[in-house]
């Protein structure tokens, strides 16, 4: 069963939050792809990303996909997200964790932000 877990920065915002745990009942509807489809934040909301990765081993997850929802390849997706993931990994083994591209690496972020301004006009 492979799993997906979303992993955003995070907000002392609550409306920003719930724009993530949103999207994530979008995602939940637009594929059967994931046996469960989850979000979780690198810093200040919950679940953290060690939470998210646990609740989807308990759930019986045995592959799971960590999905950093950033725009660039900063400190977050190039140091601070893998670390996280690596100490699940290092106390399940068993389990295989893989960490997605950032969004911001998406073929079609380019025609995304340009439909965005269009829509300012």
């Amino acid at each position: 069963m492979t799993h997906l877990l979303v992993v955003a920065h995070g907000s002392r915002r609550e409306d920003s939050n719930l724009e993530i745990r949103e999207l994530i009942e979008k995602l939940r509807l637009m594929t059967t792809r994931f046996a469960a489809i989850d979000c979780a934040f690198l810093e200040i909301a919950e679940p953290t990303i060690e939470q998210g990765l646990r609740q989807q081993i308990a759930q019986g997850a045995r592959q799971i996909v960590v999905m950093p929802y950033f725009l660039s390849a900063g400190r977050h997706v190039s140091i601070d997200v893998p670390e996280h993931v690596q100490r699940i990994r290092d106390t399940h083994p068993q389990i295989d964790i893989r960490i997605a591209n950032h969004l911001g690496a998406a073929e079609k972020i380019g025609g995304i932000v340009l439909d965005l301004a269009n829509l300012a006009i």
